[in-house]
């Protein structure tokens, strides 16, 4: 196959999210008079995940998404914080788009494929505010030739009108379907949406997780490097299904 685009997905596929995470999150807890020990950390991931699968089906908006999820931790741990809930929101997209982290090989990996010619957009459910705001302060800041935020386009990942924007966004038609690669980490998000619009779809899987999904992804790889191989650069293309 040959592509001439590539998606990509930020958090967990190029950007470290969970130590963008713990910088975040651990300054605003303690800000905010909450004792951060790990039990607080995973009561939180616990429901982030949660709303974030929820924000995925369609069944809370990201608007709600910022501030519901700190509503849910004072609430199940019974605290007081010093700031009212809508405070520690903002604080905390603050201190995130701070988290330009990025994931080992990250950087060398677009350098090499944007070097190559390749077209590469982000394409990302992320908090505006916050992925720009990374995305901008990071190594990565002039590869990306769109940086496509499901705020702006009123859809989420897996929903086609992300893609339909994306595509929009890239100067591309529904005919160039079959030039254009989405790499991701999410089964839920990137790949059954890449899936169901008809693009092929890399699926980041660097911790062997199974698949849960009853569709399969056109490559599976380990290693961010590996994309390279896939699209043909450096040496020949290669399947791992």
């Amino acid at each position: 196959m040959t592509y001439t685009h590539l998606l990509f997905d930020a958090d967990d596929t190029l950007f470290d999210y969970p130590k963008a995470e713990n910088h975040a999150l651990s300054r605003t807890l303690t800000e905010a008079g909450i004792p951060c020990t790990d039990d607080v950390m995973r009561a939180y991931q616990t429901i982030n995940q949660q709303l974030w699968r929820d924000l995925e089906q369609g069944l809370v908006t990201q608007v709600t998404l910022r501030t519901e999820r700190f509503a849910r931790l004072v609430k199940e741990l019974g605290v007081t914080p010093r700031s009212q809930v809508e405070e520690i929101s903002e604080r905390y997209l603050e201190l995130l788009g701070e988290g330009t982290f990025l994931l080992e090989g990250a950087t060398e990996l677009c350098r090499e494929l944007q070097e190559a010619g390749f077209h590469l957009a982000i394409i990302t459910n992320g908090i505006k505010k916050v992925q720009v705001s990374r995305i901008a302060g990071s190594a990565l800041a002039q590869m990306f030739e769109a940086v496509i935020v499901s705020e702006d386009t009123g859809y989420s990942k897996p929903h086609p009108g992300i893609f339909d924007y994306a595509f929009e966004a890239l100067g591309l038609r529904p005919a160039d379907k079959s030039r254009v690669l989405i790499v991701g980490d999410s089964l839920t998000s990137d790949i059954k949406g890449g899936l169901n619009y008809g693009i092929d779809t890399c699926w980041y899987n660097p911790n062997d997780r199974p698949n849960t999904l009853n569709q399969q992804p056109t490559y599976e790889i380990r290693h961010l490097a590996e994309v390279k191989t896939l699209v043909g650069v450096g040496g020949s293309p290669s399947v791992d299904l």
